[in-house]
């Protein structure tokens, strides 16, 4: 094993920096053997198959052409839990576990609310309020089949009960359900901001989740917040995730449409990121 730990620090050396090929070394490393960080060190001298061999170059070769180390492994963590990830929804990021945080933090009485997540992806939001809620009923719209197929599995995975719709939220929907609690984290990198973006992401995580026309960045955050002036109960919470240049446009849209007590949040790294309104 020790061979194919300088093995794979070799091959991607001046690919990535050097704590993040420590990292990826003990992932593929357990990935291959089943063994937690101190079984590594303990059985340090054990020897790969031939077999074992071979799949570790499959995953060098994906990290050469900077496959995010998530949709190799096929799963990842989110608020504690365990989530299933491939190309068809994003990885999940800790700014969003930052959103689900505060959305608990605004919940007073947890007993019997009703919550919505728009564009669930993966599920992460969804599944994350509802392992620390399980008295509430929590439904998940997506407007691809496959991404709703991940987010189910990852609902069994976890033993919850989410209600997954295939929605395109940007259509006239004939829908009377109310809900207490909105969140959204939508489609905000703007179609000419590609050019910024890493090869690992705009490479390989599905750009119906990235990007939006540039004429029009705030498209799904308009959407979401008219349906929730229509579908949120008195006093209802709407949370979005939104790109850090948009804070100022989105909370002056939010009070045009008569939201009330609109609230902006920076993430760990400092940029505008989270944005709470109440419907009065």
């Amino acid at each position: 094993m020790l061979a194919s730990i300088e093995y794979i620090r070799s091959e991607l050396q001046g690919l990535y920096p050097d704590t993040e090929i420590r990292s990826f070394t003990k992932l593929l490393i357990s990935k291959l053997t089943g063994f937690s960080n101190t079984e590594i060190i303990l059985n340090k001298n054990t020897i790969f198959s031939a077999e074992q061999r071979k799949i570790l170059d499959s995953f060098i070769e994906k990290l050469k052409i900077y496959t995010p180390i998530q949709y190799i492994l096929g799963k990842t963590e989110f608020f504690g839990l365990e989530f299933i990830v491939n190309q068809s929804v994003l990885i999940p990021r800790p700014e969003t576990e930052e959103l689900v945080e505060w959305i608990l933090n605004s919940v007073n009485d947890n007993s019997n609310l009703k919550l919505l997540d728009i564009g669930t992806g993966s599920g992460c939001i969804a599944i994350g309020l509802k392992n620390s809620l399980p008295q509430s009923q929590i439904t998940a719209f997506d407007i691809s089949e496959e991404a709703l197929l991940i987010a189910q599995k990852n609902a069994e995975l976890n033993n919850l009960k989410i209600n997954f719709d295939q929605i395109d939220i940007l259509k006239n929907l004939e829908i009377t359900e109310k809900w207490d609690i909105m969140v959204s984290n939508p489609p905000y990198i703007p179609e000419n901001e590609k050019i910024d973006i890493s090869q690992n992401v705009l490479n390989f995580e599905p750009h119906l989740a990235l990007f939006v026309p540039e004429n029009d960045p705030l498209l799904f955050y308009k959407k979401i917040a008219i349906f929730g002036t229509n579908h949120l109960n008195e006093n209802g919470l709407l949370f979005f995730e939104i790109h850090f240049t948009k804070a100022k446009q989105i909370m002056k849209l939010l009070k045009s449409l008569g939201y009330i007590e609109i609230e902006l949040r920076k993430d760990i790294f400092k940029n505008d990121r989270m944005i709470k309104a109440k419907i009065p």
